[in-house]
């Protein structure tokens, strides 16, 4: 997998993972630990991202 694609790859999971989180704020009762867990995630991605100058 090339750098271009990779980067590519976490976008598309960073973008899901956004959606998975605004489903998840939007439910009647929201599970706090399924967001916390969900924004880690989104973190470490973002973090993975940056490091290959994204």
């Amino acid at each position: 997998m090339t750098a271009d694609e990779r980067i590519d790859s976490l976008r598309f999971k960073h973008a899901h993972l956004e959606q998975e989180i605004e489903e998840e704020v939007h439910r009647p009762l929201p599970d706090e630990l399924r967001l916390t867990e969900l924004k880690r995630e989104k973190l470490r991605i973002k973090d993975e991202m940056a490091a290959h100058g994204d």
